[in-house]
């Protein structure tokens, strides 16, 4: 899927948790995979099985729990922070342990990256709750986000900018389709250290004014426009042979406010094509919201609405240096991709059983007679 194949596998093995595996008539263990993904933001966790060459949800959680608050000005997380962490990781490893997971990744992004602490806090989780994760650099991140959702890339297009608005950082993706999901490779990433929490502290995101918020737009389109042209592609976007495909709460919100959502419904929203028009327009409509306002949205509520209008200003500052007339939401990410290299792997070892199941019954079968 990549161009680099060493890396398809790098930090793949998973955590294996095999007490209280349910045997199947068989006698094998039947198989059930979990994904949790602790961000800058969020905590959230698939559990899955698998289902011929896919998987299927079997359980979830996510909770906000702001990990990274403060941590722009002190460098380390907070006391409070870990706390809300611990409680919401606590559930997640009672799921665990009920849905009597066999394969399992846990992974922390850009808020344990960049915190002094970061290390010493993922210890106390291990201790506290059995989990234990790993810091994963930037460019895995930007892979997991990819292997998640580029079924939803478009393969007619001659590229895709696959984002990724998280709390503590956003990642880019500049890929280029192929006949198919697995054919896709990527031509380039880039980590950026800003995310939605990120901003929302340093310019202060529960209210923001016309002015503030083009002065917002322009500070992260200075960083983008820093980056060059890293996969020689600009040209392909300039002449609208490109399209993006966003997967964050940013973009998810944005498009529950455009189809006018009662209720957030995951099957509404993943996979919707936006006109870049509309993209700007909600976020123009959010921007102009006071706080109240904002949390007042189904789609958006009381605990995304000093984060959203940031993420908005992100985005635009993508179009700005990334001309597309397109833009696909997936709700579907990290933890989605993380699941697929689980079951990839999986699927491997199966083989490899079989096997060596059959080179087995061979040498019984060749055996001399005593």
């Amino acid at each position: 899927m990549t161009e680099q194949e060493a890396g398809e596998n790098a930090g793949l093995e998973g955590q294996r948790a095999t007490e209280g595996a349910t045997p199947s008539r068989r006698g094998f263990r039947v198989e059930r995979f979990a994904a949790l993904d602790l961000g800058t933001n969020n905590c959230r966790l698939l559990v899955a099985a698998p289902s011929g060459r896919n998987f299927r949800i079997v359980d979830s959680f996510s909770r906000i729990v702001r990990l990274g608050e403060g941590l722009l000005q002190s460098g380390a997380l907070s006391e409070q922070a870990m706390v809300r962490a611990v409680d919401a990781l606590k559930v997640c490893a009672e799921k665990i342990a009920r849905r009597n997971v066999t394969h399992m990744r846990c992974i922390a992004t850009q808020a344990c990256r960049g915190a002094a602490n970061g290390p010493e806090f993922l210890e106390i989780v291990r201790e506290q709750t059995g989990l234990k994760f790993e810091i994963i650099s930037p460019e895995e991140e930007a892979r997991l986000a990819v292997r998640g959702c580029v079924d939803l890339l478009d393969r007619n297009s001659a590229a895709g900018l696959i984002f990724d608005i998280g709390g503590g950082s956003t990642e880019l993706s500049w890929v280029r389709p192929g006949g198919d999901a697995a054919a896709a490779v990527i031509a380039a990433w880039k980590s950026m250290p800003f995310g939605v929490v990120m901003l929302s502290e340093k310019w202060g995101g529960r209210e923001i004014d016309a002015d503030k918020y083009v002065k917002m737009v322009e500070s992260v389109r200075s960083d983008i426009l820093a980056l060059g042209d890293p996969g020689n592609l600009k040209h392909v976007f300039k002449n609208d042979d490109a399209h993006f495909l966003g997967t964050s709460g940013t973009i998810t919100s944005i498009a529950g406010v455009h189809l006018k959502l009662r209720r957030y419904k995951r099957d509404r929203v993943d996979g919707l094509w936006l006109d870049s028009d509309d993209v700007r327009s909600v976020s123009q409509k959010l921007r102009a919201m006071n706080f109240s306002e904002r949390a007042k949205e189904p789609c958006i509520g009381e605990e995304r609405a000093d984060l959203v209008v940031c993420g908005c200003a992100i985005l635009e500052a993508l179009l700005l240096e990334w001309p597309v007339s397109r833009v696909r939401v997936a709700d579907r990410g990290l933890r989605e991709g993380i699941l697929a290299d689980l079951a990839r792997q999986a699927q491997r070892q199966r083989r490899r059983n079989r096997r060596r199941g059959r080179r087995g019954k061979k040498r019984n079968t060749d055996a001399p007679n005593s």
